[in-house]
């Protein structure tokens, strides 16, 4: 045997006795809270015809037409909060004029709007006398000036919020200096919290968003950034392609340096709103709604989409305003800056009509509320809102979609069958719900093994009573019954076995 073999086998048996001496993976502990399948932290394998697909929104009515004097066709950069019982809509009044060569936005200078509803589908606009239009305090104005471009509030979280900063929110461009700091009580009457702008480095032509990290106890900013260029309050010649920022704070008005986010395996993408925000049944995954936009340019089907004398028009002053298109993105985090982005589009543009197939189109309201079923008898399901008929006419129009609760993917398998191994996982609490929808035919079982892959005496598959039918919360049993206390804190993995079905998300419950 020559010496270079004897040298290879033994660099071989000494990376394999390396390999043996690495220390375990820690299994991840979820405690009692529910976990979903928007990234791969879970998923140690996945077999058979098991996949993890991505579900896409119900579209449903238009809940709102931006038709009153201080509004139009370009009114935007949405924000939707639910407080309690109340429904909260902020949204920006802007208007475009569109005529051959030429977009204008004089008509009347941007404000911001408040609307609010007691179901999330049908919104009234208070009369707040706030702000003057046109003569008139008798309207739903209430902020004009500074930050009325992408004004962005939320509910602040934070156990040691102020009464008086109940609400906050980040807003500005380059030209105001950067993001301000604003706060209310009310979430009606807003002022700013200091003069200067608390985040000076980034684009900021976008939605600019903030709320309180509960999980990393810290407030929490996601920005708009361009890859390249300069965009600063002195110049602005941006490069490069739209990204996103996010930076920390311990007080709303000293941050951290922006750093850029992470994708695992997807491709440079012009990103221009982002939507970010934790899921509200698992708030340690955030879930982000960016907006595509991707610029087409001149070609058959782009005059076959809808509107094309209008799409002409635009394209008159400006190519882009009548080639690019855009639409709704899925992505999550449990850091807050490594995100699985799904490349796939999570809200397309849809069946082709009047007022769709847009740039503005499919931009994505910030955030998704829990809302009533149409149907009867079924559970509450999620709503989210996308803007659409951009541009032309006397206002722009904002349409719900509905989503099945923790509905934006799920572990599928055909009626062949396919199984999902979790990673080793440490829960507490004494039973485990699933929320899964079969066909008649379908069904689903549900093993606990051991951190090694062995099977636990009376819960294996054997042991497993078959599950069937479409609920958000069932819960799982073996022939000994649904107890599962005695494994809580010991590390173990999940096995689903799945026949035409989908699993949505699972949950030890106490």
């Amino acid at each position: 045997m020559s010496a270079c073999v004897i040298r290879f086998a033994l660099i071989c048996l000494l990376s394999v006795l390396w390999i043996d001496l690495l220390p375990a993976t820690e299994p991840l502990s979820i405690g009692t809270r529910r976990e979903l399948f928007v990234d791969d932290a879970l998923v140690d394998r996945l077999t058979g015809e098991a996949e993890i697909r991505l579900q896409h929104p119900v579209p449903r009515e238009v809940v709102f037409r931006f038709d009153q004097p201080w509004e139009g066709s370009s009114s935007g950069y949405h924000t939707i909060i639910q407080d309690g019982d109340l429904y909260r809509l902020y949204y920006r009044g802007t208007h475009i004029e569109v005529s051959q060569g030429r977009i204008s936005t004089g008509s009347h200078k941007p404000y911001y709007c408040y609307a609010e509803s007691k179901d999330g589908i049908h919104w009234t606009r208070p009369e707040l006398g706030i702000v003057e239009f046109q003569g008139s305090k008798q309207n739903n104005i209430i902020l004009e000036g500074l930050g009325t471009h992408n004004f962005a509030p939320f509910k602040d979280e934070n156990p040691e919020c102020k009464p008086e900063a109940r609400f906050k929110a980040l807003a500005g461009l380059q030209n105001e200096g950067g993001l301000h700091a604003f706060q209310s009580a009310d979430g009606i009457h807003w002022k700013r919290m200091q003069e200067k702008p608390v985040i000076t480095k980034g684009a900021f032509d976008s939605q600019n968003l903030a709320f309180w990290d509960e999980d990393h106890k810290t407030y929490r900013t996601y920005f708009r950034v361009f890859t390249g260029g300069v965009t600063n309050s002195k110049t602005w010649k941006p490069e490069g392609i739209r990204a996103i920022q996010t930076a920390t704070s311990d007080d709303f008005l000293n941050w951290s340096e922006g750093i850029d986010l992470v994708y695992a395996d997807s491709p440079d993408e012009e990103l221009y709103t982002n939507q970010v925000k934790p899921y509200l049944r698992a708030p340690h995954i955030r879930i982000g709604f960016p907006a595509r936009y991707v610029e087409r340019g001149w070609s058959e089907s782009m005059r076959a989409l809808p509107d094309p004398e209008r799409r002409q028009l635009r394209a008159s002053s400006v190519e882009r305003y009548g080639t690019a298109i855009s639409e709704g993105l899925l992505m999550a985090s449990r850091d807050g800056v490594h995100f699985k982005r799904w490349n796939e589009a999570f809200l397309r543009p849809g069946i082709e009509r009047t007022g769709t197939w847009q740039y503005g189109h499919q931009f994505i309201a910030e955030h998704l509320v829990e809302t009533a079923s149409d149907l009867p008898g079924a559970p509450n399901e999620l709503s989210l809102y996308a803007a659409e008929d951009y541009w032309h006419g006397k206002g722009g129009a904002l349409r719900r979609y509905s989503l099945r609760m923790d509905g934006f993917t799920s572990v599928h398998a055909s009626l062949k069958g396919g199984e999902l191994i979790t990673q080793p996982i440490v829960f507490a609490g004494k039973a485990l719900s699933v929320n899964f929808a079969t066909s008649a035919a379908g069904s689903l079982w549900v093993e606990l093994q051991t951190a090694d892959g062995k099977p636990i005496e009376g819960f294996s598959l054997a042991d497993s009573v078959e599950l069937f039918g479409d609920t958000l919360d069932r819960k799982v049993t073996w022939r000994q019954g649904a107890d599962v206390s005695t494994l809580a804190g010991k590390p173990v993995r999940l096995r689903f076995k799945l026949k035409d079905a989908d699993l949505y998300s699972f949950q030890f419950q106490k």
